[in-house]
């Protein structure tokens, strides 16, 4: 892997930059890569659109944003409707099957994960939706290693809810694992 652009979409309250800033501390911190991320929030801090850029690479980054993905993740329609132009031509988009109903205009592998409902069911929490989203596209390319997210998050969160957050991105390698590699 020389260089990974991605898109993060979704909607406010879940999860989606925070996902985005992980999953960067992460490449940086724990996989010695060169990673930057960018965010942007709709008008409303909770239910707007959300979408942040992230770009991991082993050579230095000069530019910050995304102009075509090589991964596009989506957790709502509308950010689906709005972000799926910005795929490059076979790449990879990331979908949550609940809340998203995929057209085949995209020229794209397009993944339909229930990430959300896999979650309610084996956790209960839907505080986790974006962790297991990082374990999906984790599973799916393995982009870094997952252990690497873990180590992160112990830095950022309660010890109380470690093993919460271990178990959705556990769910979230078993679902993306189902999928062909990255």
């Amino acid at each position: 892997m020389k260089r990974t652009r991605l898109i993060f979409s979704g909607s406010g309250g879940q999860g989606v930059i925070t996902a985005a800033i992980i999953l960067a501390e992460a490449a940086v911190i724990h996989e010695g890569m060169e990673a930057t991320q960018s965010q942007s929030y709709g008008a409303a801090a909770r239910g707007g659109a959300t979408r942040s850029d992230v770009i991991i690479s082993e050579e230095t980054i000069l530019f910050p944003e995304v102009n075509q993905a090589n991964i596009l993740v989506c957790l709502t329609q509308q950010s689906y409707n709005e972000y799926s132009s910005l795929i490059r031509p076979g790449a990879f988009v990331i979908t949550d099957s609940k809340y998203v109903q995929i057209a085949k205009k995209v020229d794209a592998k397009q993944i339909e994960v229930p990430m959300y409902e896999s979650v309610m069911a084996q956790i209960g929490k839907p505080i986790v939706f974006n962790i297991c989203m990082l374990g999906a596209l984790l599973g799916i390319t393995e982009l870094i290693k997952p252990n690497s997210i873990i180590e992160t998050l112990k830095e950022r969160i309660p010890a109380d809810f470690i093993q919460m957050n271990q178990d959705a991105l556990d769910l979230g390698m078993e679902l993306g694992t189902q999928y062909t590699r990255y």
